[in-house]
């Protein structure tokens, strides 16, 4: 079944709406990207932070109060009216939400159990439902009086491009007419530690498929997509195809040939019903640790062996983890947006230092835009520890 991406809300380091965010985007603007102290002690890294001021949980919603749910209402915001029409048409019942988060409320949860090992009692504001992965879900469903089925997924940097599969699942067995679905994570310290202690964390601005690259860059972002059966307005964007897999080869590290991603290509393509030559660009996963880009470039040159337009877009938005998939699929959305009449690509930031052990990959280069006159059909990429691997496919409806 085809199912439409009506809407989109969207905040992340390159802006605070569509607008913002497909200026920088197609620009290449990787201001949003800045050396922050504080967030690993001796070090200091980049970090993609939305800088804004983000609008404040209802008072009513007080037990939800966290940066992810604000992050998630400024995206939900940008697109209140398209939902609030869909509650009407449909009923509260019919309305799902299905998101993917890394972090939820983690963040309040490590300050507020700082304060209770030092005063032995907890702080006022907070609560322990901040800290629960259901809880951008439940704020939502809260916030909009929605009965419909309202869960989270955590899989790691999957998380929310298996939302929009999950999303689509709902609409075709009948359980809702219209689910709010893409991801939400923010910055925060448990994760940056994480990632520094596994060595993961470039000091430097990620390099993605360089000779150079050595680490990530963490970022923050929240997407959320209006899903339903059936178009809405005069332009129609689809979530096409579909593909998922897991090979469980280890718990951090991919599977090096990249049998698994190349599977959740082919898969996707499958499910579309189109060959790879039908696909006019692809948004890699493009982390830029040494086995991610790796694999990944093996995967991709298996998959499309006489290339595809593809580029990494974290050096522009860092990885934003649990929010990455949905973000990176809106990225393709914002290349077939009417707004963008050009139908201009996101481009690939790198030193030009290609690897010359790994296959080379067909990149975009700033200004390039889709082939005119060709179904407009885009790939995104997301893969996850645990060998957890998920690609989508968007694109007009046939």
């Amino acid at each position: 079944m085809t199912a439409y991406l009506n809407a989109l809300g969207v905040i992340c380091s390159l802006g605070t709406n569509q607008a913002e965010v497909a200026r920088a985007l197609f620009a290449g603007d990787c201001s949003g990207m800045r050396d922050e102290d504080g967030w690993v002690v001796g070090r200091r890294l980049p970090v993609a932070a939305v800088r804004s001021e983000l609008p404040p949980i209802p008072s009513a919603l007080a037990e939800h109060s966290s940066r992810n749910n604000q992050l998630l209402l400024a995206a939900a915001l940008q697109i209140e009216d398209d939902i609030r029409q869909a509650i009407s048409r449909f009923g509260p019942s019919r309305v799902g939400v299905i998101l993917g988060t890394s972090t939820s409320g983690i963040d309040e949860a490590s300050r507020g159990l700082a304060v209770y090992l030092r005063d032995k009692k907890f702080p006022a504001d907070y609560d322990y439902q901040q800290q629960e992965l259901s809880a951008p879900a439940n704020f939502l469903a809260a916030w909009l009086n929605l009965s419909g089925p309202a869960y989270v997924i955590s899989t790691a940097c999957t998380s929310s491009a298996r939302a929009l599969l999950s999303a689509r699942r709902l609409l075709d067995m009948g359980l809702c007419d219209a689910v709010l679905c893409g991801g939400v994570d923010s910055l925060c310290k448990l994760t940056l530690n994480g990632f520094s202690a596994l060595e993961a964390v470039s000091i430097q601005r990620c390099n993605p498929f360089s000779r150079n690259r050595n680490g990530i860059n963490i970022g923050e972002a929240a997407v959320l997509f209006l899903m339903t059966r059936e178009a809405s307005g005069s332009h129609s964007i689809a979530l096409l195809g579909a593909g998922a897999t897991s090979d469980a080869h280890h718990i951090s590290a991919p599977e090096p040939s990249g049998r698994g991603a190349r599977e959740a290509m082919q898969k996707a393509l499958n499910n579309a019903k189109l060959s790879a030559e039908d696909i006019g660009y692809l948004n890699l996963h493009g982390t830029a640790t040494h086995h991610n880009d790796a694999m990944e470039s093996f995967a991709v040159n298996g998959v499309f062996p006489q290339g595809v337009p593809c580029s990494s877009t974290k050096p522009l938005s860092g990885h934003t983890l649990g929010a990455a998939g949905a973000l990176e699929a809106a990225f393709c959305w914002l290349s077939l947006a009417p707004e963008n009449s050009q139908n201009a690509l996101a481009p690939h930031i790198w030193d030009g230092q290609a690897d010359t052990q790994l296959p080379a990959l067909n990149w975009v280069e700033p200004g390039q835009c889709l082939t005119p006159n060709i179904p407009r059909r885009l790939m995104s990429n997301s893969f996850a520890f645990g060998g957890n691997n998920v690609s989508l496919i968007i694109g007009d409806a046939p």
